[in-house]
């Protein structure tokens, strides 16, 4: 058997081990909470308040994607006017600008889930 095959197997096996076992141990918890007498409605707890995941995930690619482009301008800015080092400045200006769009699409999503 050919070695490049049992990568793609095994990390499709990891993943596949790690959701059977979120699963089933979310499973056994809810039966055993179930012949206690708990209520069921435990359960749903959290469901339906708050704002949908895909809105705040949005909102962090929104703000991570405005930043990485904020940055890729201003590394541009800053190459073309000063004598620093293209392979230097574009990844650093990049990843502090992403990492800012974040921390804001992060603060932003938090007011989103406030109101």
């Amino acid at each position: 058997m050919d070695d490049k095959i049992l990568i793609p197997i095994s990390f499709f096996l990891m993943v596949f081990g790690i959701v059977y076992l979120i699963y089933s141990t979310r499973n056994r918890e809810r039966l055993a909470l179930i012949e206690k007498g708990v209520d069921a409605s435990i359960f749903l707890q959290g469901k339906g308040s708050g704002v949908p995941a895909w809105k705040v995930f949005v909102v962090n690619v929104a703000f991570l994607l405005i930043g990485s482009g904020v940055g890729i301008f201003l590394a541009l800015l800053i190459t073309t006017y000063t004598s620093l080092n293209d392979g230097a400045v574009y990844p650093s200006i990049i990843f502090i600008m992403a990492g800012i769009g974040l921390l804001t699409g992060f603060k932003t999503a938090k007011d989103l889930d406030k109101e």
